[in-house]
């Protein structure tokens, strides 16, 4: 039987990497889907992937009108969320002392104040026993050099599932978040504003420091996700899987 058969699922930063390794798998596993993402081309191929069932919304997700925007057509869709996998990210590292104020709003806006509205803007939706899932990362519990704005910003992503997790329960609403190391996705240093080179040493770098000595793949990621948006991981609240191949064990 399928997995999320019944089951209403929203997937911010749905049209690429994780988010539509995630996607795919949801729509393998019975579930009513939509997803959200800035950039036209992207969406357009996901769509293609997704079918035609899927909702498909272009939206920022460090914009609030946007935020609401996105959960006016999944509330006219399907009325209901069951699943909120808030996925959509951004990066763009620099030395700390180079770091400018657009671009750390740029980057607060969208990991950290979108991620928060965005689950306070999806709650009226959620139905008893729904659960919400925050994308962090390896980073928030490390020292980050040049990525100083992205890894506070998931550090205070893991404090706002650890609250959330008690604040939602009694609501029936589990909040937990999944932790990804290096994956290689479409996304990995497109925006870093680097050499390839540059790009390729990075690379190497955390394939050198992984135990299992290689990077991640979208659908291992996808394959933890599914298991906290379902009944599987029901005594699991307010945690952080970490799905990194083992890069963060090493002192």
């Amino acid at each position: 039987m399928q997995k999320l058969t019944g089951k209403t699922a929203l997937i911010t930063g749905g049209n690429s990497g994780i988010g539509l390794a995630t996607a795919l798998l949801f729509r393998a596993e019975g579930a009513q889907l939509a997803i959200s993402g800035r950039n036209s081309a992207t969406l357009e191929q996901a769509r293609d992937a997704l079918g035609e069932e899927t909702l498909v919304v272009a939206s920022d997700a460090g914009r609030l009108t946007d935020i609401t925007m996105l959960m006016q057509k999944v509330e006219t869709r399907f009325g209901h969320l069951d699943i909120l996998f808030v996925n959509a990210g951004n990066s763009v590292p620099a030395p700390f002392a180079e770091v400018t104020e657009s671009q750390f709003d740029e980057m607060n806006g969208v990991l950290f104040k979108g991620v928060f509205f965005t689950i306070q803007a999806a709650l009226p939706l959620m139905r008893n026993g729904g659960s919400i899932i925050v994308t962090t990362s390896i980073s928030n519990g490390k020292g980050a050099p040049h990525f100083s704005v992205y890894a506070a910003c998931k550090a205070a992503l893991r404090s706002l599932v650890q609250t959330l997790g008690v604040e939602l329960i009694g609501r029936g609403i589990r909040v937990n978040a999944i932790s990804p190391g290096p994956i290689s996705t479409p996304g990995f240093g497109r925006r870093w504003n680097a050499p390839q080179e540059v790009v390729q040493a990075a690379r190497e770098a955390f394939v050198e420091k992984s135990p299992i000595k290689r990077f991640g793949h979208p659908e291992e990621v996808a394959r933890a996700v599914l298991f906290l948006a379902t009944e599987e991981s029901s005594y699991v609240v307010g945690t952080e899987l970490v799905v990194d191949g083992g890069v963060s064990l090493p002192l």
